[in-house]
């Protein structure tokens, strides 16, 4: 038999303090006891880390690239940057499952990105794919970011049916804008279909992001980045995000994309059960400071971000490990409400819960070890360590 010790084990809705996680033979999670068994006391192994907790491993819904390598590489067949420089990269933030996603693109080379990602993804030889998240095509301009427009186009579900052919069932999540024509149509469709829709990059009014919630719609992408504010005269995506229950609202808490005080007011307004930590983070994540290539734009990193010519930010350099450090040296929420917010509520929001996110009795033993200051030392993928800060 084999046991985990730790201080404190972060499970979904309490901490348990000490005690012994048993982890099984064939890489999953056992069960939680506070004393070892006396029948097999003497014949156990354990893996001692006094002094430091564990929790499950991060979950990164919404990431475009990391240590040099980007999902949009994935339109060339032969590219493995996914399976090895991403995948092995992000055990380093902890992550160990992740959505690979695709910027705003034409139909061919999504279809290509797709078909690349669903004929490999077993591979992965790190943090494992869990799903294909595609941020675009269906946006609209005025908050385009950096999503290249050109490419921008009303939802077809006959587009979405040959993505997912394409992806052998691995596309999950697609973000659009709820002001595009007949767009309430088409989220039923793809709800329908087992696609999870998220609302951004969008100039919505309040009025059209509520129908694409009753519609199906259950997210929103990285929430007050790429949507029309909120007034007293019109509340717009930003009020609906905070105002419109049951939803999951994305946030990167960097410190550039939105200040502590606004993660502040989401999380007052969604909580831990509906708030997602995210990174959107770009190839140079891990990477030096310099230019880079944000898909088809050109971005410049320096000073902790990514920003474009415009001198606005674009996709971020974060690593999910530190934004939930962030949220608890803020002081906005506790560590077992941060490591929620990237864990068991990221699963959630996209249906996976039932496979990650938590440390949970026959999951795979996918977990992180950190230390009283919330500092990654380890990440473990089934039971045996990956990484080792």
């Amino acid at each position: 038999m084999k046991f985990l010790h730790a201080d404190a084990f972060y499970f979904p809705y309490e901490i348990k303090y000490g005690g012994f996680l048993e982890l099984t033979d064939d890489g999953k999670f056992g069960e939680w006891l506070s004393e070892l068994p006396e029948n097999g006391a003497h014949a156990a192994t354990v893996l001692d880390y006094t002094g430091y907790q564990i929790a499950p491993g991060l979950v990164d819904t919404h990431i475009h690239g990391f240590a040099g390598a980007d999902v949009q590489d994935a339109k060339n067949p032969d590219f493995d940057g996914l399976l090895t420089t991403m995948s092995e990269g992000l055990l380093s933030a902890g992550v160990t499952s992740w959505l690979p996603t695709p910027l705003t693109a034409s139909h061919e080379e999504l279809l290509a990105i797709c078909e690349t990602i669903g004929a490999t993804y077993k591979r992965a030889k790190g943090a494992k794919i869990r799903g294909i998240h595609l941020e675009g095509p269906f946006f609209t301009a005025p908050h385009k970011g950096a999503q290249n427009p050109k490419y921008m186009r009303e939802g077809a579900m006959w587009e979405v049916k040959a993505w997912q052919k394409a992806a052998r069932g691995l596309l999950r999540k697609i973000s659009l804008a709820p002001e595009r024509a007949q767009v309430t149509g088409f989220i039923r469709a793809a709800t329908a279909a087992g696609i999870v829709i998220a609302l951004g990059h969008s100039d919505a009014t309040y009025d059209e992001a509520l129908q694409a919630v009753e519609a199906g719609a259950t997210n929103w992408t990285h929430t007050y980045n790429g949507m029309r504010g909120m007034t007293h005269n019109e509340p717009g995506m930003v009020g609906a995000a905070l105002n419109i229950p049951n939803t999951y609202a994305e946030l990167i808490c960097d410190g550039h994309h939105v200040r502590p005080e606004a993660c502040e007011i989401l999380f007052k307004a969604k909580g831990a059960t509906h708030m997602v930590l995210i990174t959107d983070s770009m190839r140079a994540a891990g990477l030096p400071d310099g230019p880079y290539m944000l898909g088809e734009y050109e971005v410049e990193v320096r000073d902790g971000a990514a920003w474009l010519p415009t001198g606005r930010p674009a996709a971020s350099i974060l690593m999910l490990k530190n934004a939930v450090k962030n949220v608890v040296d803020w002081q906005l929420a506790t560590p077992h409400e941060a490591l929620m917010m990237a864990t068991l509520t990221a699963a959630k929001s996209v249906a996976l819960d039932n496979v990650c996110g938590q440390i949970k009795t026959g999951h795979d033993a996918d977990f992180i070890v950190l230390d009283k200051e919330m500092t990654l030392v380890a990440t473990y993928l089934d039971g045996k360590k990956r990484y080792e800060a």
